[in-house]
């Protein structure tokens, strides 16, 4: 099979999660509908991210986008919840629920997620017409200095002390999720690449507890467990530091002057 057609595929069987996960999400099934539809939509910027200057990607990849940053605050109230049902606090847990599931309603009616179906039905004609004009030539080159890029500046943030830790964490995410979506392509390593799963979770645990405290400090019903939440997002934080460590020795250097990324458009 082409690339191209394994391409074309890949989008596909996105779309066709897609509409899974939005099902289960209305029938309200499981608790992991709307973290396994941010994950596809996750992936489908990534295959795309290459090519976010092409004009024909460019209303899936913004459609895709909307979709991420809707359903941001809906996850974060489902992990928040998460942590205080175990944690041993339901009576803050219950009104918060009331809210997730305003806010599912939401995501489901809203026109994010409308837009992105309908760009993704109309996205393949598009991208066949870039493919019978010639203009898939270079089509794994340019994913493989998108990869090179990609690391280089990821590289080039950790070995820099005074990169912003929530912005390196989005980086990490950002180069992983590149990685996964063009393994064979991809600079790293099966290896190096695990590492850096490892170091998201890590900064991804330190960001949770971190933005909990911050909660805490106007939502005064969360105050008993900050101290705790304190904690562990040092415990977090550490152990993310480490792994930066171990990162910096393993991911591959360029040749040339590794740029970072322009922390405000992160």
């Amino acid at each position: 099979m082409a690339f191209t057609d394994k391409f074309a595929a890949e989008i596909l069987s996105l779309q066709v999660k897609l509409y899974s996960a939005s099902a289960r999400l209305e029938a309200r099934t499981d608790t992991e509908a709307l973290h396994d539809l941010r994950i596809a939509v996750r992936r489908i910027r990534s295959l795309l991210k290459p090519f976010r200057r092409v004009e024909e990607m460019q209303a899936l990849n913004e459609a895709a986008a909307a979709v991420g940053r809707q359903t941001t605050p809906a996850r974060d109230l489902e992990v928040i919840i998460q942590e205080l049902e175990n944690s041993g606090f339901p009576q803050l847990a219950r009104p918060r629920l009331l809210r997730l599931n305003a806010g599912y309603s939401a995501i489901l009616n809203g026109m994010p997620l409308k837009r992105l179906f309908t760009a993704l039905d109309a996205w393949p004609a598009g991208f066949r017409a870039i493919e019978l004009d010639g203009g898939w030539a270079d089509i794994q080159p340019r994913i493989k200095r998108a990869l090179q890029k990609q690391v280089e500046q990821l590289h080039a943030a950790i070995e820099d002390r005074r990169f912003d830790r929530h912005e390196l964490r989005v980086l990490v995410k950002r180069t992983r999720y590149l990685t996964e979506a063009f393994p064979a392509l991809s600079p790293l390593s099966g290896g190096e690449a695990k590492v850096l799963k490892g170091l998201q979770s890590a900064l991804g645990d330190w960001h949770d507890h971190y933005q909990w405290c911050q909660k805490a400090l106007t939502e005064k019903e969360l105050l008993p467990l900050q101290s705790t939440w304190a904690v562990c997002a040092a415990t977090a934080l550490e152990d993310a530091e480490s792994r930066l460590s171990e990162a910096a020795k393993l991911l591959p250097k360029s040749a040339g002057k590794k740029k970072l990324p322009d922390q405000a458009a992160n």
